[in-house]
């Protein structure tokens, strides 16, 4: 009879120590559940093979594809007249825009030899990167584009803009670019028409989305959103040409930029 107390002992030991085993068991399933849903989520790859098309026929671009790599080359000559053509050119015209302060610059359109390496499945860089002066993109004309900065110390276009030809571009020394909305491009094909494709293959629209014109302080710091367009049904992240100010890129490149060699 003495052995009683014992055995209860026992018994309530036993099931403390079981107890104790399982809250542990229970506590090492809620790591590694926790651990499972901390891996962060891959970017979203767009495939911009269906826009190539876009720059078929026109004489100043040639681009070749391979593997995910699509290669523009252009002589970034414009297709459209321009006071900086010289006078005996057949596309030469006097300026002739809406800009009562307009003032022609020194420069003049001269061939050049540009080409662009970039990817067919852009996605979001983990790392941005700013924009350089110079080529940043590519138009569906074979103009390029220039950033938000007139050189050499990224000053803004304020004054810079007053040298702008009748279809807003002008040249610098002998390279013509744009850097705000290619008139030409938007009256041809419209102001929410595709116009063109960063280094990073993400592609350049017009002002206008859904009938509506867009600003700035509609899109994110790059100067571009996802949306749906009449290209890209299912949606994809594209940059948006606005009327004010950075007017076609923000902060830098949304994507991974590819190569440009002149």
């Amino acid at each position: 009879m003495k052995k009683k107390p014992y055995i209860k002992q026992s018994f309530s030991h036993f099931l403390l120590l079981f107890l104790i085993i399982s809250c542990s068991s229970s506590g090492t399933g809620n790591e590694e559940e926790i651990d499972d849903t901390s891996d962060p989520s891959p970017s979203t790859e767009y495939d911009i093979t269906s826009i190539l098309s876009k720059f078929d026929g026109i004489d100043a671009v040639s681009y070749s594809v391979s593997g995910n790599t699509v290669t523009f080359t252009t002589t970034d000559l414009p297709n459209h007249t321009s006071p900086y053509w010289d006078t005996s050119h057949p596309l030469y015209e006097a300026y002739n825009g809406t800009n009562s302060n307009w003032r022609q610059n020194p420069n003049s359109i001269g061939e050049q030899n540009i080409t662009f390496r970039m990817t067919l499945h852009p996605a979001e860089a983990t790392n941005k990167s700013a924009t350089p002066l110079g080529p940043i993109g590519i138009s569906r004309n074979g103009v390029v584009f220039f950033n938000q900065y007139a050189g050499p110390n990224n000053q803004p276009l304020t004054n810079e803009i007053n040298s702008f030809d009748q279809w807003l571009g002008h040249p610098a020394g002998t390279q013509y670019h744009y850097h705000i909305e290619p008139s030409f491009l938007t009256d041809n094909f419209g102001k929410d028409a595709f116009l063109g494709l960063l280094s990073d293959g993400f592609p350049v629209y017009g002002p206008e989305e859904n009938g509506g014109t867009i600003i700035s302080s509609n899109l994110d710091d790059y100067h571009g959103h996802t949306h749906e367009t009449v290209d890209f049904p299912d949606g994809i992240y594209h940059y948006h040409i606005t009327a004010d100010a950075p007017y076609l890129n923000g902060n830098g490149f949304f994507g991974t930029a590819g190569t440009i060699t002149r």
